[in-house]
């Protein structure tokens, strides 16, 4: 799956090449291109913004140089996303339909957001992580690479993503490793019965306690 990133801010994304995303990358299982739209300014000191017209507080992106970077990765099969508060709030069905996806573009804005008119033309849906703002698209921007690519084939096992918390409405069932007594507190005996049945049906209960306690509002 390919990603191209149009952002101010390229090295911010390197993080990425760490962990799991990481991994995918060095296999080729994912593409991560990084666009510099800085790269795309026609003025001299390299210059991306400009001051609101019917003024206002803070700098707007111009929208020539955020679509001269578009151009220069077009592709009339990719969907184009821009990470912004006013989008629809990304899910784990938003992330799943995503991964079916050959090529995304994301678009991280800056300042006091992107000239209007570039949006209209290239954008096909707006990506929210959460009703809060932040300084930029590239923490949200990395937050739907990472969430998307978990999903691509290869990238992690099947049982991996089969059980998680969302996957099937509801929140995943707790975890236990060892040592078998921590501070007092033992692993549930159900969990070191092997009795498959029983541990399946424990962690059904669990997941739909789980649930109810932190996110009634998904049941």
């Amino acid at each position: 799956m390919k990603f191209d990133v149009l952002t101010l801010f390229p090295e911010m994304f390197d993080i990425l090449n760490q962990s799991i995303i990481g991994k995918a990358i060095e296999k080729n299982l994912i593409d991560v291109h990084l666009i510099n739209i800085r790269d795309f300014s026609k003025d001299k000191h390299k210059k991306v913004d400009d001051t609101p017209y019917g003024g206002g507080a803070g700098m707007v992106m111009k929208p020539d140089v955020v679509y001269d970077a578009y151009q220069s990765v077009k592709d009339e099969k990719a969907k184009v996303i821009y990470m912004s508060p006013q989008g629809k709030t990304l899910n784990q069905k938003m992330v799943e339909e995503l991964s079916k996806e050959n090529h995304l573009i994301i678009l991280c804005g800056h300042y006091e957001g992107i000239d209007q008119r570039v949006l209209d033309k290239i954008v096909d849906e707006e990506i929210s992580i959460g009703d809060y703002v932040l300084t930029g698209g590239e923490i949200p921007a990395m937050v739907l690479i990472d969430s998307v690519s978990r999903y691509v084939e290869g990238v992690l096992k099947e049982d991996s993503i089969k059980e998680e918390s969302f996957s099937n409405g509801l929140l995943e069932y707790p975890q236990y490793t060892r040592p078998e007594v921590f501070e007092g507190m033992k692993v549930p005996e159900v969990l070191l019965s092997g009795h498959h049945e029983n541990i399946e049906k424990w962690r059904k209960e669990k997941s739909l306690e789980m649930t109810k306690k932190k996110r009634p509002d998904i049941l």
